[in-house]
């Protein structure tokens, strides 16, 4: 009675429940602190802000080189588009 197992059957049963574990990595291992993914989710939030910021400058450009309006043509073509979905989910289903 070593290590307080009564029978075979306590490691039979052990082992359906836990010996297909992968003791590599298992996903209980692997959960991320709260503030590791605070720390990811700000890297991604600044990535995301340079990339807003680049694309911005690109359609400056773009205005003054091409004498166009491009940023009041999509948000116009996008407020449409936000109403029409609006519209569409308002409606009534027919059951």
């Amino acid at each position: 009675m070593r290590y307080g197992i009564q029978g075979r059957s306590t490691v039979l049963v052990w082992l359906r429940k836990h010996g297909r574990l992968d003791w590599k990595e298992s996903e209980a291992m692997k959960k991320d602190t709260p503030n590791k993914k605070i720390r990811e989710l700000e890297k991604k939030l600044k990535r995301l802000e340079q990339e807003k910021e680049v694309l911005n400058r690109v359609i400056d450009i773009a205005d003054s080189q091409l004498n166009t309006d491009i940023r009041k043509k999509y948000l116009s073509l996008l407020s449409e588009a936000t109403e029409q979905a609006q519209n569409e989910t308002d409606e009534p289903l027919d059951l």
